[in-house]
């Protein structure tokens, strides 16, 4: 995994909703923390956040 600390975890389940997150707000989260997106898109998968409308494939 790359770069998933626990913070970042709680992070990414703090911008899910039912157990979802978009594309759109995992990309800007990972922005706002200055962390790469597949590091998110780890940790998504680490707390089985589903990640919806996937724009470009990052995830």
């Amino acid at each position: 995994m790359s770069e998933v600390t626990p913070e970042l975890i709680e992070a990414v389940k703090a911008k899910a909703t039912d157990g979802r997150a978009t594309c759109t707000v995992l990309r800007k989260l990972a922005k706002d923390l200055g962390v790469p997106v597949r590091a998110v898109g780890d940790a998504a998968n680490e707390a089985g956040i589903k990640i919806k409308a996937c724009e470009l494939g990052c995830f």
